[in-house]
């Protein structure tokens, strides 16, 4: 309990130093130094743990090769990597960034995640552990 109560108000500390001098506008709002980065836009990353059944590993790369190839050109995408756990080769992770929301939403959409989850749905060997997260960006100006 210590513990996370010192990392919250360090994590605290550490925002509000970050912000510089503020200024309050009329009503009540804390603008920062224009000097300063802003927050102005929101990413967005999904983290997909997958387990594939021994016998299926070769045919889910397969199939997994393509919905990369596919999601790499939508112009919301800004990463989408898969990563194999060298030590066991049936554990899997989707890394993938987005702009924002809307990308996710588009390719959640597409056809072809539609059907790589229709292929794979026989090639896991457990429910899949999916995260998304926003991401704060800053924005330089």
């Amino acid at each position: 309990m210590k513990a996370k109560l010192l990392v919250l108000v360090f994590s605290l500390a550490l925002i509000s130093s970050s912000y510089g001098s503020k200024k309050t506008t009329e009503i009540g709002q804390v603008t920062a130094n224009p000097k300063q980065a802003a927050i102005t836009e929101y990413g967005m990353m999904i983290v997909a743990k997958l387990t594939v059944k021994t016998d299926k590993v070769k045919a889910f790369t397969e199939v997994a090769r393509e919905i990369i190839e596919k999601t790499k050109m939508e112009p919301g995408c800004k990463s989408y990597q898969l990563y194999q756990n060298p030590y066991d080769a049936t554990k899997f992770i989707f890394v993938e960034e987005y702009k924002n929301q809307a990308a996710i939403d588009a390719h959640f959409a597409s056809d072809y995640f539609k059907a790589f989850g229709t292929k794979m749905a026989d090639m896991v060997a457990e429910p899949a552990e999916i995260k998304i997260i926003s991401v704060a960006k800053e924005e330089v100006k």
